[in-house]
């Protein structure tokens, strides 16, 4: 296995394939401690998404190895790319060519790239690309940074016990809470994701179809989707999500899944008491942790989660360039 191993470049995705993808991102996760792809990209494996998809894959005798997925759809941001080489076929260079193939994709889809009709190395120099390393391996680092890249965000992994006191939550006066309702809070609540999570695109721009695609995971759970409301309106909201059943090989955690308030609410203390709603509901399914994603710089976040009872758990590094 060299680094001269082709990047097999596709738009779709069979069954079976699906089936491969998933497979190498849990081997490398159980090598690496860290599943290597996020939930969006999961999401986008096993039921398709935003167009054109793009697949980067390697194989070595009929064997997937490695695979990249590049998400084109943000002409703000650039694209973004999520990659994984097995464990037994790595330090051979499979990385770095799924990197260089991903950035070439991306220039293709660039409008503020260089024209096509140039040198492909003068498109790739120019391409942006957004490139996520999962737990913040070292070697994840050290090719990002050899490649021209910076580190640009950092979310990390906070935990707490759920076994630890959890004090009942204290509502501002007139707001209630309740479990979400499936073809009724649908469009409400994409609403005020969206007032919730302006400043945060990635969030904030859910769509119907985004909503409804986790509403179909198995693990959707609408007595844990947690609203807050006032006279009819929506202040906020509390989505947990559980992890971990009888086809994983580690004991169910809970998470915090997205916590969001309606701007308007700020200063209210709603934040802190659906986030004490959800890990009483969590913990009254018997789950003994609970996890959450915050970004590093977001320090109002992470004093409230920290005041919770949260430690930083893990570490997940986005790297940019152009």
């Amino acid at each position: 296995m060299t680094a001269t191993t082709p990047v097999q470049r596709s738009t779709h995705l069979t069954p079976d394939e699906v089936d491969e993808v998933l497979a190498l991102a849990q081997a490398a996760g159980d090598t690496d401690g860290a599943y290597p792809l996020s939930e969006h990209v999961v999401l986008h494996v096993r039921h398709g998404g935003d167009r054109p998809a793009i697949h980067l894959y390697v194989r070595e005798a009929g064997r997937l190895v490695g695979y990249a997925h590049v998400d084109t759809t943000d002409v703000i941001e650039g694209a973004s790319a999520e990659l994984v080489v097995h464990p037994m076929f790595r330090r051979h260079g499979l990385g770095r060519a799924l990197v260089v193939a991903a950035t070439d994709a991306a220039a293709q889809h660039d409008p503020l790239a260089a024209q096509p009709g140039g040198a492909a190395t003068s498109q790739r120099s120019s391409a942006r690309l957004r490139l996520w390393a999962h737990g913040d391996h070292p070697s994840a680092s050290a090719l990002a940074l050899s490649l021209g890249f910076r580190r640009a965000r950092v979310l990390w992994q906070m935990r707490r016990s759920l076994y630890a006191p959890l004090p009942a939550p204290e509502l501002p006066v007139g707001v209630t809470l309740r479990g979400f309702r499936p073809g009724e809070d649908d469009e409400g609540w994409v609403a005020l994701n969206a007032r919730a999570f302006a400043d945060l695109p990635d969030q904030g721009r859910w769509t119907l179809r985004d909503l409804r695609v986790r509403m179909a995971e198995p693990w959707f759970d609408p007595g844990g989707f947690i609203l807050a409301e006032r006279d009819g309106a929506l202040m906020g909201f509390h989505w947990t999500k559980v992890h971990g059943n009888a086809s994983h090989d580690h004991a169910p955690i809970g998470e915090v899944y997205v916590l969001g308030i309606d701007p308007a609410a700020h200063g209210l203390g709603l934040g802190r008491a659906l986030s004490l709603a959800g890990l009483r509901y969590l913990r009254g399914r018997g789950l003994d942790q609970a996890m959450l994603y915050v970004d590093e710089a977001n320090v109002r976040a992470v004093a409230l989660y920290q005041n919770l009872g949260f430690a930083r758990w893990s570490t997940d590094v986005l790297f940019q360039r152009g």
